[in-house]
């Protein structure tokens, strides 16, 4: 009998049955079990555009050591003990590659993810947008002191009215907005659905853009003060970007960071109704060319990034603006360009995403780990207990020879 969950079964056959359809105009397509097809076949689902590519992609040195890895045993944050492989199955993960020092050590596929095949990465995408608008500061550019209406006059008395540009870089702002993936009322599905990345339904009566949904928004709290992480500030920075550059984001990714990564596919963003590219989690790359990118971030920015750049996340978060935050499972971290900063020993760093995409960094172990997954439940803090333990863990056996 076929495992209702396993994710090769959806959209199988010449034609698919009705019973294993996923599609864009179907809410399910969003939840598990289709999730799992859906995040690694979101072109084929609504409108896309194409980050290019590498005009020749840069070899990947291995040094296989997929069974140390998987055998390798460690405490979760709840006290369990548990091995690396079983602890990356159980929150379905499509797909996890380790390098270190510029190999990879490791690199496994699950569910419906493939080498070659783009991943929606949620919110890593928002990494992107703060490292570009960094790189864009670093160059005089961007004026992060300047208010966001100076670079976006139609966002004149919203809530981003008095906002920094540096307010908005490390999320930073008051704005009413939630992001409680378990809230079906949330706004953040409102979000969703202007943006093109969820169906609006036959009674939809909402923004029909992502910038009409973005210039609604109003002023909850001050800005400036404590972090607050909501999307909504992600889509800001990007429509600054493509105002300072006078391009869309697809190409300015593609100019400034992807196509000299040596990144071996096409990465490609969803869109709205007009074309804007979803800035905040819209996304999509493989896995292998996010690992490039985390090497890239590694190595000081590579000639691809100022190393400044690159410092500037690693040590100008503030602790004590993201406390308010709340997050359990990071103690002591920071925010700094749309960048989570563990301010642990190893001056660990990562992009983060719902569902399980990270890109994480270890300059100490001189070691990036890009994950992919499609788990049941969106907020990271429901598998922060096995992830983060995990990658320390590697880190340390990698370090001590022990793999």
């Amino acid at each position: 009998m076929t495992d209702a969950n396993d994710p090769k079964r959806w959209m199988q056959g010449f034609p698919p049955a009705p019973d294993v359809w996923v599609r864009f105009d179907d809410p399910r397509a969003a939840q598990f079990p289709q999730l799992r097809w859906a995040l690694n076949h979101y072109r084929e689902l609504a409108p896309t555009k194409t980050v290019r590519r590498a005009a020749s992609p840069s070899v990947l040195p291995r040094a296989a050591q997929e069974a140390a890895l998987d055998a390798l045993r460690f405490t979760a944050l709840t006290g369990e003990s548990t091995s690396w492989a079983d602890a990356f199955a159980a929150i379905h993960t499509d797909g996890l590659c380790v390098m270190r020092r510029g190999q990879i050590v490791y690199e496994r596929y699950w569910g419906a993810a493939e080498p070659h095949r783009p991943h929606l990465v949620m919110s890593v995408t928002k990494s992107f947008v703060g490292l570009l608008a960094q790189i864009l500061v670093h160059e005089g550019r961007l004026d992060e002191t300047k208010r966001v209406p100076h670079y976006i006059p139609e966002m004149a008395g919203t809530a981003y009215d008095t906002a920094t540009v540096r307010d908005v870089m490390d999320m930073r702002i008051g704005v009413r907005y939630s992001e409680n993936y378990a809230d079906p009322k949330a706004e953040v599905w409102d979000y969703g659905r202007a943006g093109g990345m969820m169906v609006r339904g036959k009674d939809y009566a909402g923004p029909d853009t992502l910038y009409d949904f973005l210039k609604a928004l109003v002023q909850e709290g001050p800005h400036g003060e404590a972090f607050a992480y909501k999307t909504v500030s992600s889509e800001v920075l990007a429509w600054i970007i493509k105002r300072v550059e006078g391009r869309d984001l697809s190409t300015v990714l593609s100019d400034r960071i992807w196509s000299r990564i040596g990144s071996e596919e096409d990465a490609y963003f969803n869109i709205d109704v007009v074309g804007t590219e979803v800035g905040g989690g819209g996304l999509n790359a493989t896995l292998r060319d996010l690992v490039r990118f985390g090497e890239m971030m590694r190595k000081d920015g590579d000639g691809v990034v100022p190393k400044a750049v690159v410092d500037d996340i690693r040590f100008n978060g503030s602790v004590e603006a993201f406390k308010p935050a709340g997050y359990v499972t990071l103690p002591g971290w920071a925010y700094r360009n749309m960048w989570w900063v563990s301010n642990n020993a190893h001056g660990a760093y990562m992009a983060r995403g719902i569902y399980g995409q990270n890109v994480f960094i270890d300059p100490k172990a001189e070691m990036v780990i890009a994950r992919l997954g499609s788990h049941t439940v969106a907020a990271n803090t429901a598998t922060d207990h096995l992830v983060l333990p995990a990658y320390q863990a590697a880190a340390e056996a990698l370090m001590a020879g022990a793999v």
